[in-house]
């Protein structure tokens, strides 16, 4: 696309001027910005258009990750600035590491590694809870040049060991459980459940026992994480950074929700260094020795870009928090550790702020709070509905951004840049391309529509530094999953419109988009009209089978605490809202209020299962759901209605 034009009201913003110096000469942008890097050897080109699938960045540079993290801050003074803090509500405690200490955890446990026999190119499987040893274990990694590939906490045993067979780890570092606000999942059944499945088998499995589950050890393959850690001080063992290519592999991610054959997405070392600098600057805005809370996890990529490596290699301070938005003790969880830790900037998924306000909807619980240091919110990891931005808008009296990123692209692709100034927000629109990402809006021909116009969003490649170079092992699978739908764009598979501003909106996945007799309609626009309502407090709509129209759109609502209005009158007034702002043509009949929806762990509405479920059809119970007893509650509230 051309670059966004200038709205009403940008002109204290130094974006377009950015993204136009991009434009006009990309690869002297971002050797630019690599100078924010300490290179082991420094590079003199930016991209090389042969290499790889559609070119490689940084190819005649080489450099380490953990050096950039940890001992650059420690070699110039601000060794003794908090690195990392824990925050853990559920089991009560609290740690502060500095940059010092953060570096001599790292550098033991690395020897550790090597002991063990990992070495430069060999993998990492990370199977842990939110403790700072899972960013001590991503680090150390990363200092020896291995491939970590962290797995999500508590996921299923055999989701875990599709990863074990495909990464095919030499080392295994996991912890006895994760402790949740009402159970405590113990990891290491799972885990041996996963090893005993996987005809990959690991060297050893290095486990932290921590006191809320004991685990039994296997004799010569399992070791005790704090006798090896206290062994290797005793003998004052410490790994030196290796030395990698630029375009080496730092990490494997798994998309998260798969089934079958995993797609492990791999990001490289340099690149990923290069754009998560830029976005620590352009667009959240956190300086160095600035507090930054990222309320993800560890195994998500919101965890590995924003948790452990941008702030670190940023030099500012990172919170890592186990605990969740609401039931930590309450829905004023998040600003506890806000006016506690002073932080700057909080990063979390929408659906975090529609648990806070389902439960507190007037903000009380932010009362006694002091917020004074706190500038902005930052939400991602499914779309973000005007209401419950608006809502957080009148209760923080902050900037609240949305942004829109996936596991692939490894940093946010469209948002709107704080750090380059602010330019004026268009509710249900994560706001402009940052520089390097080329947005455009594609119909099925692959050609550009009008502003306005719903389409596939695509990626003109090359795909910006730091976005996935390639799937593990299967450069064929990579090219036939994102780039052949549209030959010269990376398919995003999600939809949606961009308007003559060049404001992007992302209407849902692809998948999302439904026919209902000819009409293709959003879904994600029907959301939006639900979540205008105030009684409710958060809601998903699926299309479902309809033998007359194909497919006819249902919507589930969640009600707000206190709502004394009956469900029955609030569903009638819900279809009237849907007909009178999107219009008959919607042919939305079919509001159903429920207790809860279907959610992964970090927060995703599992809307394709809520489908499957209507229309009657056989499905498996995704490995990442939070609770799957919602699934029958959803199934029973259809049945009601003579649906599924």
């Amino acid at each position: 696309m051309n670059a966004p034009h200038a709205s009403p009201g940008s002109g204290g913003s130094r974006y377009h001027a950015t993204y136009a110096r991009w434009q006009a000469d990309p690869e002297a942008y971002w050797l630019d910005i690599a100078k924010g890097i300490d290179w082991i050897r420094p590079p003199q080109k930016a991209f090389d258009a042969q290499a790889g699938i559609y070119g490689r960045w940084f190819p005649d540079a080489s450099c380490n990750t953990c050096f950039n993290a940890l001992d650059r801050h420690v070699r110039d003074g601000r060794g003794e600035q908090t690195a990392l803090i824990h925050d853990s509500p559920v089991t009560g405690a609290k740690a502060r590491y500095t940059y010092a200490q953060m570096l001599e955890e790292v550098a033991t446990l690395a020897a550790v590694l090597q002991d063990l026999g990992v070495a430069k190119g060999d993998r990492v499987l990370i199977y842990m809870p939110m403790v700072p040893e899972a960013a001590f274990a991503m680090l150390a990694c990363a200092r020896i040049g291995a491939v970590h590939s962290v797995v999500f906490g508590g996921f299923a045993a055999k989701e875990l060991a599709t990863r074990i067979e495909d990464a095919q780890p030499k080392v295994i570092l996991t912890a006895t459980c994760g402790v949740e606000p009402s159970r405590i999942v113990e990891y290491k059944p799972l885990l041996d459940g996963a090893i005993g499945m996987a005809a990959h088998k690991p060297q050893a499995c290095v486990v932290l026992q921590r006191p809320q589950a004991e685990a039994s050890m296997t004799a010569g393959r399992d070791k005790n994480w704090r006798m090896l850690v206290a062994a290797a001080k005793a003998a004052g063992r410490r790994a030196e950074c290796v030395e990698v290519a630029a375009t080496d592999p730092l990490y494997i991610l798994y998309t998260s929700g798969t089934t079958g054959r995993p797609k492990g997405v791999v990001r490289d070392n340099g690149g990923h260094m290069v754009v998560l600098k830029a976005t620590m600057d352009q667009l959240f805005d956190v300086k160095p020795g600035e507090v930054m809370f990222c309320a993800s996890d560890v195994g998500w990529v919101v965890g590995h870009g924003y948790i452990v490596y941008a702030p670190l290699i940023q030099g500012a301070t990172s919170v890592l928090y186990e605990g969740k938005p609401v039931g930590t003790p309450d829905p004023g969880a998040f600003w506890r550790v806000i006016a506690e830790h002073g932080v700057k900037v909080l990063f979390t998924a929408p659906t975090a702020f529609r648990a806070i306000r389902k439960e507190d909807p007037e903000g009380k619980h932010l009362a006694g709070h002091d917020l004074s240091r706190f500038r902005a919110l930052f939400l991602a990891g499914e779309r973000a509905d005007p209401e419950t931005l608006k809502w957080a808008e009148d209760l923080l009296k902050v900037p609240v951004i949305d942004h829109w990123w996936q596991t692939e692209s490894g940093s946010p692709i469209v948002g709107n840049p704080l750090g380059l100034g602010i330019l004026p927000v268009k509710y249900g629109s994560p706001t402009v391309p940052l520089p390097g990402w080329d947005v455009e809006c594609l119909d099925e021909g692959g050609r550009q529509v009008a502003p306005g116009t719903m389409g596939a969003i695509a990626i003109k490649l090359p795909l910006p530094p730091g976005a996935l170079s390639t799937l593990w092992q299967d450069d064929e699978r990579f090219q036939q999953a994102y780039l052949e739908t549209y030959p010269g764009y990376y398919n995003t598979s999600d939809a949606g419109f961009i308007d003559a501003d060049g404001y992007v909106f992302i209407m849902g996945r692809t998948d999302d988009i439904i026919n209902v007799a000819g009409h293709r309609l959003s879904t994600g626009g029907m959301e939006e009209v639900l979540a205008a309502h105030p009684a409710v407090a958060e809601c998903a709509v699926v299309g479902i089978h309809d033998a007359l129209k194909g497919e006819q759109p249902c919507g589930f609502v969640v009600l707000k605490a206190g709502v004394t209005q009956s469900p029955v009158e609030i569903e009638k007034e819900l279809v009237a809202l849907v007909r009178e702002r999107i219009g008959p043509v919607a042919a939305f009949k079919l509001a159903l209020t429920v207790a809860r929806l279907p959610k992964t762990r970090s927060g995703k509405i599992l809307r394709a299962t809520m489908k499957k479920i209507a229309d009657g059809q056989d499905y498996a119970v995704p490995a990442t759901i939070e609770d799957a007893s919602v699934l029958g509650e959803i199934g029973e509230a259809l049945k009601g209605r003579g649906i599924g």
